[in-house]
């Protein structure tokens, strides 16, 4: 049974990810020189996320300037200053920096919780069997019932295709991971599965998210 409260608290104790900047491959490394922990970051924007966000080094290499952006918005957590003007390995941690959760990624945390996730045996493209897949766009997925040993899905990889039956508990889809015609890495979810007696306490988490959770700026 999901302790909607004590998991919500705990997401609340640490509201973000901590994420690590890495030198890409090895270079000259320079920082801004404004930069400092504490500053907000801004990640990619656009509609393909094509202005890149917040610089946060310049790495060069045979006279080859590459700018290192932050990858998603949220807060300088630690800057490595000693390795400015320095000469850096690939994979060496230039910085850290802080993501703040969305209402949505808390939301989603809480259901990769409470559900029973179906994971892609490999990596392949993924459709519904053509039942499920017309029951799914007429009603949506929490029309859709599974049990175990259903046959589910459709795994194309290589230009071949195979059946992949559930396995797992009973119960209404809830969430969907994959996306049509994009590949699926193997241990990737692709449904979340909510059996029908949990169906109430799991709404009712999503509505606390909504109502209760504040997102920062």
């Amino acid at each position: 049974m999901l302790d909607i409260s004590a998991v919500l608290e705990e997401i609340k104790a640490s509201p973000y990810t901590e994420l690590s900047v890495r030198a890409p491959h090895c270079g000259l490394l320079t920082f801004p020189g404004d930069l400092k922990p504490g500053d907000p970051l801004s990640g990619p924007v656009g509609e393909w996320k094509e202005k890149p966000g917040t610089l946060l080094a310049t790495l060069e290499r045979e006279r080859n300037e590459r700018p290192i952006s932050c990858e998603e918005k949220g807060e300088l957590a630690a800057l490595n200053r000693e390795l400015d003007g320095c000469f850096v390995e690939a994979g060496t941690e230039i910085a850290r920096y802080r993501h703040f959760l969305s209402r949505e990624e808390v939301l989603q945390l809480i259901l990769k919780r409470a559900l029973h996730l179906f994971i892609a045996p490999e990596r392949a493209k993924y459709y519904f069997v053509p039942a499920v897949d017309i029951k799914f766009k007429v009603s949506g997925p929490k029309a859709v019932t599974v049990h175990d040993g259903d046959e589910l899905f459709i795994m194309s990889r290589m230009k071949r295709e195979a059946s992949l039956r559930y396995s797992g508990p009973e119960g209404v889809i809830y969430a969907v991971y994959f996306i049509y015609n994009q590949n699926v890495d193997a241990g990737a979810p692709l449904i979340g599965v909510c059996p029908p007696d949990l169906v109430p306490q799991v709404e009712e988490a999503v509505l606390r998210v909504q109502t209760e959770w504040t997102e920062r700026n």
